[in-house]
């Protein structure tokens, strides 16, 4: 069957596009291709299937009202980044294939990544119920059945109108009736600009600069507990944060096993910390057999550093965490921070806190 997808870019330079754009024409499966950019006036339309849609964002609940109403075929295609996509070998026509299932309701794929010009597999997961992350790792492009794409934003409509969570919302509505499909094929190719360490990355959400994408995540995420009948109504009680007696202020906790390669470089990441309060680090040590254990002993001079290694052999992630947080020296907030990962300037423990 030809002509079954419609395609909405994110318009970056013309070079960047050119490349993505003769990729999807020679689709036979592709029918009309959406230009997303600010600036239409300062480009040509690349090819007769080729249209501009200004002003526009997938993040707007009025940008998937205007991606419904442009497509009339019954699937829809989003690419998220602005940078050149490299579709692999009938690669539209594989996804295709797979959201024809009739209990799909979305497809992504793994893919190859370019960063620095280097091109490395990037294998994603599989999607499930709980999986409600608003950052879970789809890959940039997605392919939707449009009827079920149109029926969850049905579903959303009664909702505020968002600004940077739209497609979060949709994705969350789409999940209740149909399964969101991992295709364990590459099958393309995406640039990666955001070169940060991924420790830059995870505190992102927090930054104060992005408070209201944060309280609109929740808005959202609330609706779809809500939805599903697990909301459960917050216990409201005035929290006295000066109530106890701590030593520290605050605490980051650090549960890790076997991450010789990383946790030097996340213990001192958190050592460089400026704060107008005082905290310490738990490194929760689980049984770390690759020299782990005696990369944390280097710190043993540290009066901020407290090393833990549970008597018990059994404790995951989560029973880690549960060591830290009560421990005696534990502070009045605790901070996990992953042994992968760093925080990203000396003020972020201060700005998590704050």
């Amino acid at each position: 069957m030809n002509n079954q997808v419609t395609c909405f870019l994110l318009y970056g330079s013309d070079n960047q596009q050119n490349k993505t754009i003769k990729g999807l024409t020679e689709s036979s499966r592709t029918d009309q291709i959406f230009l997303l950019t600010d600036h239409p006036e300062d480009k040509d339309i690349p090819t007769e299937k080729c249209h501009f849609l200004p002003s526009f964002s997938f993040q707007h609940t009025e940008g998937i009202r205007q991606m419904l109403a442009l497509t009339r075929t019954p699937y829809l295609l989003i690419y998220t980044k602005p940078h050149t996509l490299d579709m692999g070998y009938m690669a539209l026509e594989r996804m295709c294939d797979y959201l024809a299932a009739p209990e799909s309701g979305m497809v992504y794929a793994d893919h190859y990544q370019v960063t620095e010009g280097v091109r490395k597999p990037h294998p994603v997961i599989d999607y499930q119920p709980g999986s409600v992350r608003d950052d879970f790792d789809f890959g940039s492009v997605l392919l939707f059945k449009t009827a079920a794409l149109q029926e969850a934003f049905d579903t959303i409509t009664h909702q505020p109108e968002y600004q940077y969570s739209a497609l979060y919302a949709v994705r969350l509505a789409l999940s209740q009736k149909y399964e969101l499909t991992h295709i364990r094929e590459f099958l393309y190719t995406e640039i990666e600009e955001d070169t940060r360490l991924s420790g830059e990355k995870q505190f992102d959400y927090v930054d104060p600069r992005n408070r209201s994408v944060q309280l609109e995540r929740e808005t959202a995420f609330t609706y779809y507990l809500k939805n599903i009948h697990a909301f459960l109504p917050p216990v409201e009680r005035e929290i006295d944060l000066s109530e106890g007696e701590f030593a520290y202020e605050a605490s980051v906790i650090i549960p890790v096993r076997n991450r010789i390669r990383t946790i030097a470089d996340a213990i001192e990441s958190v050592l460089k910390q400026e704060t107008d309060f005082p905290f310490n680090l738990i490194v929760i040590d689980n049984h770390s057999t690759d020299g782990t254990t005696e990369c944390i002993d280097q710190y043993a001079g540290n009066e901020k550093v407290i090393h833990l290694i549970p008597e018990r052999d059994d404790l995951g992630i989560g029973g880690c965490w549960n060591l830290g947080v009560h421990h005696p020296l534990c502070g009045r907030f605790a901070v996990q921070l992953d042994s992968d990962d760093l925080y990203s300037s000396p003020s972020t423990l201060q700005t998590i806190v704050d």
